[in-house]
């Protein structure tokens, strides 16, 4: 029952805070929907969404490279409205839409009044990787904006000591670990600046702890996965950091954390991370932009990718939003005051034509193909969404030209898990049983030894050749807008005769 007192007390906390500027801040939010739906029905499946769609139909408590949730996610979009894009993506929108709202919720937290909040929503809105991201179903996508509601939870809890929003903040914590490892990092990273610069209670809070246990509970069956399968989710950071090689390596990771930022996104990204560190009013806060600064440092050393940083994106926004404005309402110039107003509107202004260059409004006839693999890989998000159609039909026809005794103990096999995605999600009628090595798809399972006739797609020839008797090109795939190896300049092979058996050479063949 609610008391009088619980009710003072609520209203004075609300009190507290400036008023949340609903009408701005949902019309900014409103924008972000619009672009992000017509944004998801232009082009076709991510590589990504087609391995959680086969993965959805293989559900488990854990993956090799994820947890359960995307699988879940994309299992039920495809049963609800079997090869909608609009429908399957609709998560990753809904909860970026969301983010929008919180973080400049997290400004309001901050003390940042309408001007602040509306700024911190637009400069999200207008990061062309904090917004776009969410065009696809993706772990990023899920995962930034949990961090952002959690960060948000933090923040609250600062200003409040309500420790209620620890345990729920631990709740959306649990939450996270089923979609990408990298919450840990956050904790012990505000662990570590929290012990160090305040507030030092918040480590010796018991539901924080009771929290904690939340979490160990709800990840039990995916650790348990791990233990069982070799703990892949670990072997997975190897590959990732030889993947940063395209993206610049080390030397490239700062510059490309403050370029997705966006314009004004960059902006609020580096005053924002110096005004938490650095302003009085935010000192409370302090720990928040310290925990930044040895995220990005184990990110970096680590060789992990530039936008595991991006979850703190909300509260750094935000904090800058509130420290420009408060600056600029300090100018005692009334003329320095209308040069600052006229530089945020002009940086606004850029970030919108920024984000309009980064939706996919180009027909795709007039998009250039890749230079090289560096091209590619710098925009897998665009590339990645073509040609899968194409291996599709080139894949079931080199199928079909096996005899009937062939294709009766035949299996297919691909040297991605994207290209073993592809095929699962658009020829699963007209093919055999799909198989890769590659990533999460080689803990599927193996081909049975009762098939002896393979169409293998790609891989490396010199493995293929140790492995079978026949080897023979009856196809090929070079798309003029696919990703790297998956659908350009890809061989497909007549694979007979298997020399061993699959139970011994699936684990050699079987890669992250």
């Amino acid at each position: 029952m609610t008391t009088k007192t619980d009710t003072v007390a609520a209203t004075s906390d609300e009190l507290a805070v400036p008023r949340f500027a609903t009408g701005p801040v949902f019309g900014v939010a409103a924008f972000a929907a619009v672009v992000l739906v017509l944004s998801a029905t232009r082009y076709g499946y991510f590589g990504d969404e087609l391995y959680f769609l086969a993965a959805g139909r293989r559900l488990s408590f854990g993956y090799a490279d994820q947890g359960p949730v995307l699988p879940l996610l994309a299992a039920f979009a495809d049963t609800v409205a079997p090869g909608s894009l609009v429908v399957l993506r609709l998560p990753a929108i809904v909860v970026t839409v969301a983010a929008v709202v919180i973080s400049a919720t997290i400004a309001r937290e901050l003390g940042g009044g309408r001007a602040a909040q509306l700024l911190t929503a637009v400069g999200y809105v207008t990061s062309p990787f904090l917004l776009m991201q969410a065009k696809n179903l993706s772990t990023n996508a899920i995962d930034s904006a949990l961090w952002v509601l959690i960060t948000w939870l933090v923040v609250r809890w600062v200003r409040t000591r309500r420790d209620g929003l620890l345990l729920a903040a631990a709740v959306v914590t649990a939450i996270d670990m089923q979609v990408k490892w990298l919450i840990p990092f956050f904790w012990i990273a505000v662990a570590i600046s929290s012990a160090v610069l305040g507030p030092r209670e918040l480590v010796r809070r018991p539901l924080l702890w009771a929290g904690g246990l939340i979490v160990l509970l709800v990840s039990l069956p995916t650790l348990i996965w791990q233990n069982g399968h070799g703990w892949p989710q670990l072997g997975l950071g190897a590959a990732v950091r030889a993947e940063q090689q395209f993206t610049g390596g080390p030397a490239g990771f700062v510059p490309l954390a403050v370029l997705i930022a966006g314009a004004l996104g960059a902006v609020l990204l580096c005053y924002g991370l110096w005004a938490l560190l650095r302003h009085e009013t935010l000192r409370p806060y302090r720990f928040l932009g310290a925990a930044t600064v040895l995220l990005l440092v184990v990110f970096l050393v680590s060789g992990g990718r530039v936008y595991y940083l991006a979850g703190m994106y909300g509260v750094i926004f935000a904090a800058g939003a509130v420290g420009l404005v408060a600056s600029v309402r300090r100018t005692g110039s009334r003329r320095r005051r209308r040069v600052l107003v006229g530089s945020g509107a002009a940086l606004v202004v850029l970030s919108l034509v920024l984000i309009a260059g980064s939706t996919p409004w180009r027909d795709p006839g007039d998009i250039a193909p890749p230079a090289g693999d560096t091209e590619a890989a710098m925009n897998i998000g665009l590339f990645g969404e073509f040609g899968w159609p194409e291996l599709a039909t080139a894949v079931v026809a080199a199928h079909r030209s096996l005899t009937p005794a062939e294709q009766a103990r035949s299996a297919v096999i691909t040297g991605s898990y994207w290209q073993a995605g592809a095929l699962d999600q658009l020829a699963r009628a007209d093919l055999p049983a799909v198989y890769s090595p590659a990533r999460g798809f080689g803990y599927f399972g193996a081909p049975a030894d009762s098939a002896t006739t393979m169409v293998c797609v790609g891989g490396d020839e010199d493995r293929l050749r140790a492995q079978f008797a026949t080897l023979e090109p009856i196809g090929r795939v070079d798309t003029r807008l696919g990703f790297l190896d998956n659908t350009r300049d890809v061989t497909l092979w007549k694979c007979a005769q298997p020399r061993r058996p699959w139970a011994q050479v699936w684990p050699e063949w079987m890669h992250l």
